[in-house]
């Protein structure tokens, strides 16, 4: 089975001081970080360029 990038993702938002929130449409989740800015993070995720835009999105310059 393929793994794809969200575990990834997530452990990188949670050291950018994201939390997860709560599921949005389908199979997203919101994450959240302090100042209050929101982050919708697919649960298959499977595209690194997807990943990238989210971190970017984040303020994380590491890439996957």
């Amino acid at each position: 089975m393929v793994d794809g990038y969200y575990s990834a993702v997530a452990k990188l938002l949670r050291s950018q001081g994201f939390w997860y929130l709560a599921n949005a449409k389908g199979s997203h989740e919101k994450w959240v970080d302090e100042s209050g800015r929101m982050l919708i993070v697919p649960r298959n995720l499977m595209s690194r360029h997807t990943a990238n835009a989210i971190l970017r999105d984040a303020g994380c310059s590491t890439k996957l």
